[in-house]
């Protein structure tokens, strides 16, 4: 069967039941056999549904396109509904009419698709037709058909369809079905672009409906959980096409746009292509869920990457493989959708615009505020003006796009960026004067990415892109994640951006080569999926860059240096203690200057920001914030001086004692608590801690101490436990908070010398939010000091469900010991897959086992926990037999083993 492109053919509105489903379901005679039923069982309806249904997944699972497939369910649906119209008497009503409208009525019904129906009268339905319309429906609906419908007359079609663009859309699918004829005509002539909706309206409308669908999915298609139907360079995008197609040209097929100039013969066939592959995940995906599901969750894409025949590589998984065979063809749809629409913009928008070129040199000008080529031949005459046309879009900022021609030349001359073209000094230095430009890099390393250049001038960028990464921490592919952290770098430069962030605007400002800092972002994650530490292998892919582009030694070694290290900041804030001075000196002296801590700083931001929006928070800013400062502070000291302790004890007490005597409290009381402290207490805590903390013990008469401060100097909200020691007691709070649903990304233990503890939790709610005041702070404060009062009991089990996107990830737990040294600690290390409960059940297997903790890191980086918890035995020594370190081991992994069995997952 020829599959319809823009639809049926409404003149005909005949669709053909595809003849390879034959072999699947004898439709006619079931069909005939059900229709010479005179009793009309309701139940035989459906039971014939349900054979169709099956006989379209048995001809899918076989390779039946699903083209076919999804028309041919339509055929049938068509003859289904005919019949039931003339039982029902309507057949014999000379003044309604039943059509088929939006995707039904483009002959597209997939396995759990609505049916969408409008049941048009002149003037009305009389009681005669309202009585057989109802009992039409209800046929329908006892068959177990999903059917949305309307019913209206002539007029109200029309005032509907002035007012709404979407039901005009709707309208312009309609097929008739069964009825009235002639009001078919009547519609499509008062629904016509010569009557309402001409097409520049149209056209403009729907410009603007696409651009809102775009910005409801961030403007990318490239993110875990790609829409299929409706995220950018989906299906919608095809219809988007049609649309304009049929409104501005009068098209019924997708082919009509060759025939117009529109496409050329390799595009139509890319965009068919494009819409079969689409249409093949739609149809896999309603037959998996048994629902009308159009997204590509990760529930269903490890089966569509079996089911697509994928096997996990050493370096790729599976999964990964199928999921950028899907983001490249949607990025190819893209560009197909992006082109065609330009052509619409220039000959619709700008049909009646004075045509005026800007000259811009001898390949370029500029007209209506586009880009174009001044002769075809450009490209082939003078191969690096296809980097020069980006350079001259960055510097005349006025220039809009490119024009629709010259985006099908820049395509169809990709070819010409070989190994010759690369080692071009000429293109060399198109592509670093691109970079040093003062605005729109950004952008034109997008357009370069969207048109394949980039890929073409960087081989190494191209093996990135559309490549995903199967975890909930980079939500977006790597090339759209290296393109969004080159736009955060920039922002940094923008002036309006200084009252948001004034201090990354600061240190941008003092950056002697920003482009240094763009190549960092350019190549930072350029290594990924080739084996290896993605970080080593992007040095090596940089350091080359730049050696051949004719950077200095020392720029392409900063950017090297970069490369290789764009971990190390975000991961030591996040992972390590950084209240302990040592942690410091060993960053400060893996940095080595001032400059490569600003450009690391800006750096780190600008990549967590555009790994994950729901990870940037207060907290994990504030995190950073502190470590640059320390370490600036040190390098500017110099990293030989080291500082003396007890002048650090002595000055965080000074200013304690300063800002307690600001609340009015006296110094003496003070003094003696600080005592009962150990050192380590006041190097790990600033002086706002000390102060806050012995404020609330000296202020409050009730034991326990519980206290809450909403927000913190260090970005989170505080929760602070003064009470009697039990090696219990950390399991029972981290309970009862997870059971909260907070999310604690610190921990902070102190035991004194009196045997009462010190506990600091540094809490975010679950959505990265600080504490609310009132009720909330309330219902925390009364939860925690009722557990606190039943210490003798096991800590209550977290009952919390797992979440969904967290079911789909196994991650092997692991357990490591190392020593840290300057505490004679223990440092006990954790990852495994986050869950609810997780932190109380192993902190109780610790306590079991003997072990007390005395700080702990939590760390939740997507689906993965990686926490660092410093422990010793329950008299202070460090944890170093090696068969007490497997004991503890067991006892941690039996713990993790039991929550995945009995109670995260249980609501």
């Amino acid at each position: 069967m020829a599959s319809p492109e823009f639809g049926i053919d409404p003149l005909s509105s005949l669709i053909v039941w595809p003849p390879i489903l034959d072999q699947y379901l004898e439709l006619d005679q079931a069909l005939s056999k059900l229709l010479s039923d005179t009793t009309r069982d309701p139940t035989r309806y459906r039971d014939l549904i349900q054979a169709v249904t099956q006989a379209l997944e048995q001809a899918f699972e076989t390779g039946v396109a699903a083209d076919e497939l999804v028309h041919g369910r339509a055929a049938f649906v068509d003859r289904l509904l005919r019949q039931i119209w003339a039982d029902t008497g309507l057949g014999e009503q000379p003044d309604i009419a039943l059509f088929a409208v939006g995707g039904y009525g483009r002959g597209e019904l997939l396995p759990a698709s609505d049916i969408d129906l409008l049941l048009l009268t002149p003037d009305g339905a009389s009681e005669n037709q309202q009585a057989s319309i109802a009992e039409f429906l209800r046929r329908l609906w006892d068959g177990g058909l999903n059917v949305g419908h309307s019913v209206r007359t002539l007029d109200e079609c029309i005032s509907e369809a002035t007012r709404d663009i979407t039901v005009v859309t709707n309208l312009m699918e309609a097929r008739l079905l069964a009825g009235c004829d002639r009001l078919f005509g009547t519609l499509m002539d008062a629904i016509g672009p010569a009557r309402i909706w001409p097409s520049r309206e149209f056209f403009a409308a729907k410009l603007t409906e696409q651009s809102r669908r775009h910005q409801k999915f961030g403007d990318t298609a490239y993110r875990l959980e790609p829409n299929v139907k409706d995220g950018p360079g989906g299906l919608r995008d095809i219809q988007m096409i049609g649309w304009v197609s049929k409104r501005h040209l009068g098209a019924r097929r997708m082919s009509d746009l060759v025939r117009h100039g529109f496409l050329t013969e390799d595009e139509y066939r890319e965009l068919k292509a494009g819409q079969s592959y689409l249409w093949r995940i739609r149809f896999a995906l309603h037959t998996l869920t048994g629902r009308a599901e159009d997204r590509l969750l990760f529930d269903h894409q490890v089966a569509l990457a079996k089911q697509s025949h994928f096997a996990d590589e050493d370096h790729n998984l599976a999964v990964e493989q199928f999921m950028q065979g899907y983001y490249r063809i949607v990025m190819n749809l893209e560009r197909l959708n992006e082109m065609l629409l330009q052509h619409y913009r220039e000959c619709i928008l700008h049909a009646d615009d004075a045509c005026v070129s800007e000259p811009l040199n001898e390949r370029f000008q500029i007209r209506l505020n586009f880009i174009e080529v001044r002769h075809e031949s450009v490209f082939r005459d003078y191969p690096p003006a296809l980097l020069e046309i980006f350079l001259l879009c960055a510097r005349h900022t006025h220039i809009e796009g490119v024009r629709a021609a010259t985006i099908r030349l820049i395509r169809q001359h990709r070819h010409l960026i070989d190994d010759a073209f690369r080692r071009n000094p000429i293109c060399r230095d198109l592509f670093m004067q691109i970079l040093r430009e003062p605005s729109g890099i950004t952008l034109q390393l997008r357009r370069m990415n969207r048109y394949g250049i980039l890929a073409g001038y960087l081989p190494a960028f191209g093996s990135i892109v559309g490549r995903m990464q199967y975890d909930l921490f980079h939500v977006y592919t790597v090339d759209e994640h290296t393109l969004m952290v080159l736009r955060n770098v920039r922002r940094f430069s923008l002036p309006q951006v200084a009252g948001d962030s004034p201090r990354y605007h600061a240190l941008f400002r003092i950056q002697p080569k920003p482009e240094l800092l763009y190549l960092g972002a350019l190549f930072h994650d350029i290594g990924k999926g080739r084996g290896g530490d993605h970080s080593q292998v992007g040095a090596v892919e940089a350091e080359t860059f730049c050696r051949l582009h004719g950077l200095s030694e020392a720029d392409g070694e900063l950017v090297s240096w970069l490369v290789r290290n764009h971990l190390l900041m975000s991961m030591t804030a996040q992972r390590k203690d950084i209240s302990d001075p040592e942690i410091i000196h060993a960053f400060a002296s893996q940095i080595g200057s001032q400059l490569r801590l600003d450009s690391l700083y800006l750096l780190t931001i600008a990549d967590i920001r555009a790994t994950n929006p729901e990870l940037w928070n207060t907290w994990r800013e504030t995190l950073l914030a502190d470590l640059y400062a320390a370490t600036r502070q040190l390098l500017a000291r110099g990293l030989h001086v080291r500082q003396d302790h007890t002048d650090m004890i002595e000055s965080v007490q000074r200013e304690s004692l300063a800002r307690l005597t600001k609340l009015n409290l006296p110094s003496e009381p003070a003094q003696a608590l600080w005592h009962e402290l150990s050192d380590d207490y006041f190097l790990r805590h600033s002086a706002d801690e000390i102060a806050w903390h012995t404020a609330s013990i000296l202020e409050s008469e009730q034991r326990p101490v519980v206290r809450i401060r909403q927000t913190t100097e260090r970005g989170g909200s505080e929760i602070f436990v003064y009470a009697g020691d039990s090696t219990q007691i950390f399991a029972h709070i981290t309970s009862t908070l997870d059971g909260l649903g907070l999310d604690i990304v610190d921990a902070r233990i102190t035991t004194a010398q009196h045997g009462w503890v010190l506990d600091s939790f540094m809490v975010l709610e679950e959505g990265g939010e600080t504490i609310d005041g009132g009720f909330r702070a309330e219902e925390i404060v009364t939860r925690l000091r009722e557990t606190l009062t039943q210490l003798h009991r096991p800590p209550e089990k977290v009952r919390r469900r797992m979440p969904r996107r967290l079911k789909h990830f196994d991650i092997p737990p692991r357990v490591t010991f190392s020593h840290d040294a300057p505490r004679h600690w223990t440092a006990l290390e954790l990852n495994t897959n986050d869950r609810p409960g997780l932190l109380s059940a192993v902190s109780q297997a610790m306590a079991d086992q003997g072990v007390r903790i005395h700080n702990a890191k939590i760390s939740t980086i997507g689906e993965q926990a990686s926490d660092v918890f410093y422990v010793t035995t329950v008299d202070g020594h460090p944890i170093d037999d090696p068969s007490t370190q497997e004991r503890i081991r067991t006892a941690m992994l039996k713990a993790l083993s039991d929550i995945n069995r009995n109670g995260s997952k249980t609501p």
